[in-house]
């Protein structure tokens, strides 16, 4: 191995873990209420929602959120996939089982994000986190059946953990096969797993907590 594909998957490496470092901060500063530390993981010009852009946007709607809605939380962060487009941006997928106290109830939720990561002057931050729910509920009251998001003072209603990855429709839309073996596509190329199971698809739209 020349000196150069051995910097470059070094790089790789190493980026690797900064992004891992850079989720598992996400969650600690948000937990904690440390909202500079929180917003400084994010791009400077980051968007918020369709108009506002930058961190001070940012950390006033993360602080409305967190403020109005939630005495404290707890995020748990689970199995991390990430794919490189290019040395300097990354695409992920990152589970997340989360606790909030919300009022006289402790609300529990199942999620995942879709990240947009990039290295800006040798730094990585988000530049997009796309979260898509599964459930929400009390922790008293599973959330069988439909509408399993579960907010107190709210009307259940769907969440997107399922419309990122158009796999879920298809497969309860098709019966299994009984002549015979299933057919099996080709492996996903490096890189191109995240992708592959989108399907090109469009990204849901969220619903704010």
């Amino acid at each position: 191995m020349d000196q150069q594909a051995l910097l470059e998957r070094l790089d790789r490496l190493e980026s690797t873990e900064a992004i891992r470092q850079l989720v598992g901060k996400y969650s600690l500063s948000l937990d904690m209420r440390d909202l500079d530390a929180h917003v400084n993981l994010f791009a400077a010009d980051i968007r918020v929602g369709r108009e506002k852009i930058g961190r001070a946007h940012l950390k006033a709607w993360v602080d409305d959120t967190l403020r109005y809605q939630f005495t404290g939380t707890s995020h748990h962060v689970g199995q991390h996939i990430i794919e490189f487009s290019d040395p300097d941006h990354a695409i992920g997928v990152v589970y997340s089982k989360n606790e909030h106290e919300a009022g006289n109830e402790w609300v529990i939720m199942q999620m995942l994000y879709w990240d947009d990561y990039e290295r800006i002057d040798g730094q990585w931050y988000f530049r997009r986190r796309l979260p898509c729910y599964w459930y929400a509920t009390d922790l008293n009251k599973p959330p069988i059946g439909d509408m399993k998001m579960r907010w107190p003072g709210r009307e259940p209603y769907h969440g997107t953990f399922h419309e990122l990855f158009p796999s879920w429709k298809s497969f309860w839309n098709q019966c299994p096969a009984d002549d015979g073996l299933p057919q099996v596509a080709a492996p996903a190329p490096l890189d191109g797993f995240l992708r592959g199971i989108r399907r090109d698809t469009p990204a849901p739209r969220i619903r704010v907590r």
